[in-house]
Formats: structure tokens, C-alpha cells, sequence
């Protein structure tokens, strides 16, 4: 056996990539073992709302940051943030780091959910304040 040729390690780099990527874009847990849910066909399903995407990310970051995970110190553009969204970010950290404080990590983590998606859907989702971000075309 010798090692995989160049185009089979650059596929299966990318297919890695893509599966992180994905585990990190959504908050909810998988359904459970034998429950019914209807099946959602990926090609019918509309893109997720600036709304949605602002608060799975900002939430999921500002969890990071309060768990204290190893990537939580990356900048808000490494993690896809925009100007605003940041602010959102920095703001549920603090309250959640509060709320642990006097009511547990598990009521800041609820905290934190709450905050981020009533902050999201305030601004309609956050993104027009970076210079980076640009609506779809």
C-alpha cells in the first residue's frame, strides 16, 4: 500500500473541510434514535434568513468564548462576523458570563440563545454594517 495520490488527498481535505463546516452551522441536536420527523429535501428547502444565519453564528461563537474553547479566541473575522454582529457577539458574552455568575453556565448558555436572537432579529440579521459583506447576487 502507498499513499494516496494527490487528488484523492485534495478530495478527501475538502470533503473534511466541508463536514466541519457543517457540524459547526447548526445549534440544534440531532433528532432522537426511532422519532419521526418529516424529511426535508435540501433541493425544495429555502436558504436559511440573514436572521437565521446571524443568530446560529453569533450564538454558537458567543458559547465558544464562554466555554473558554480553543477557538474562541479567533478574531470576529476569522469568525465570519460582521461589524455588528461582533457587537452582538461581545454583548451576549458579557450578559451570559453575568448570568453564569448568579445562575449557572447552563442558564447562561439559554442566556445566550435568547439575547443573540432577539439582538438578530432587531437588526434583520446584522450584516450591513461590515465592509466585508455584500447582499447575494
Amino acid at each position: 500500500m502507498g499513499t494516496m495520490p494527490r487528488t484523492a488527498r485534495y478530495a478527501a481535505h475538502t470533503l473534511l473541510a466541508a463536514l466541519a463546516l457543517t457540524g459547526c452551522s447548526s445549534s440544534a441536536p440531532p433528532p432522537a434514535a426511532g422519532s419521526t420527523s418529516p424529511s426535508v429535501d435540501p433541493a425544495t428547502s429555502a436558504p436559511p434568513s440573514p436572521v437565521q444565519v446571524c443568530t446560529n453564528l453569533v450564538s454558537y461563537w458567543a458559547k465558544e468564548a464562554l466555554l473558554g474553547t480553543t477557538w474562541s479566541g479567533l478574531d470576529w473575522e476569522q469568525k465570519g462576523l460582521s461589524n455588528a454582529q461582533y457587537a452582538i457577539h461581545e454583548d451576549a458574552v458579557a450578559a451570559g458570563r453575568a448570568e453564569e455568575r448568579t445562575a449557572g453556565r447552563d442558564k447562561a448558555l439559554e442566556l445566550i440563545d435568547r439575547f443573540v436572537a432577539q439582538r438578530c432579529a432587531a437588526e434583520g440579521g446584522a450584516t450591513t454594517s461590515s465592509e466585508n459583506w455584500r447582499p447575494p447576487t
